[in-house]
């Protein structure tokens, strides 16, 4: 299958070109810069010179594919408009793969977000079978205005697309990550001490960056149209335990953050909207549907491995 890949080279799209280029496909990588290029080309890819802000070389790009995994998005856009922004942004990429891909049953699959779609009272672990709630003007600038291109990817199924969408948690751990984790252990180090919410009972779901890359690619060759799948390693992990595993290799102490503190300028500063969710989910339809199964070290074992915490 030739297949166009965006976000290649960040965390995830790093790890999701050679796992398709090692199962066989012909992948091409958008790239916006010489260096970007040459990073792409150096994972095995074709490189596709442009970037997200041009829809229309998008969509010749889609076109030409026999199927498109996205998993870059609008960062550039989160300094000024915030994640409103990035959601608008990406909601009209969505729809222009839906212009190059509609009647094709081409696959698109797309990144979505543990934390997006707003399940905080269901009372059990979410499921790929609960949908993406609907995203309105009181969820400005929360991780749910993301859920409106989550919403149209789905519709895409209607389309004569081959939608669907890998939701990915909190944590994406790897030896080159540098996401939350990072951020959360130089928060550590900035403070003496390591943050966590309130009893820090809420649960974050991990997975490793290669794990969910072969998820990928098993979404790419064996989704159905408009489905969901969660790309997580297991139900969460309670964020105090987190916190006490990063403590115990930094030589700090874990503290509690009072839930009523939690929002105002303080401790986690941008990332207290963020450490307060209760995110529980099961994996377990993806794993029966997909063969999906979690082969990498745990985030807790991924700890251990160095590279979180090099030695000085």
């Amino acid at each position: 299958m030739h297949v166009l890949v965006t976000g290649g080279t960040g965390h995830i799209g790093s790890y999701v070109i050679p796992e398709l280029v090692a199962a066989g496909h012909d992948v091409t990588g958008l790239a916006r810069s010489d260096n970007a290029a040459a990073a792409v080309a150096a994972l095995g890819a074709k490189v596709w010179r442009g970037d997200l802000s041009d829809l229309a070389g998008l969509k010749a790009a889609a076109a030409a594919a026999d199927g498109v995994v996205h998993v870059a998005h609008r960062q550039d856009l989160l300094p000024s408009g915030g994640l409103d922004a990035v959601a608008a942004a990406e909601l009209q990429i969505m729809l222009a793969y839906g212009e190059a891909l509609a009647g094709t049953g081409k696959p698109l699959v797309v990144s979505g977000s543990i934390g997006a779609p707003g399940w905080e009272n269901l009372g059990r672990p979410a499921t790929e079978a609960d949908p993406a709630l609907p995203a309105g003007d009181p969820y400005k600038g929360t991780l749910r205005v993301r859920n409106a291109v989550d919403l149209a990817v789905i519709d895409l199924a209607n389309r004569g697309v081959r939608s669907s969408i890998v939701r990915i948690p909190p944590i994406a751990h790897s030896a080159t990550d540098v996401g939350f984790l990072p951020m959360l252990i130089g928060l550590a180090k900035e403070k003496g001490v390591v943050g966590y919410p309130g009893a820090g009972a809420n649960l974050w779901p991990a997975v490793h960056g290669s794990d969910l890359a072969v998820l990928f690619r098993l979404a790419l060759e064996k989704s159905p149209a408009g489905k969901y799948w969660h790309g997580i390693e297991g139900e969460g992990l309670p964020f105090r335990e987190i916190a006490e595993a990063i403590g115990s290799r930094l030589n700090l102490p874990a503290v509690s953050i009072p839930v009523d503190v939690l929002m105002l300028p303080g401790f986690f500063g941008f990332l207290a909207n963020l450490v307060a969710l209760d995110l529980p989910a099961s994996n377990l339809i993806t794993r029966q549907s997909l063969g999906w199964e979690p082969a990498q070290p745990s985030l807790l074992t991924d700890l251990d491995n160095g590279h979180y915490f090099p030695a000085d």
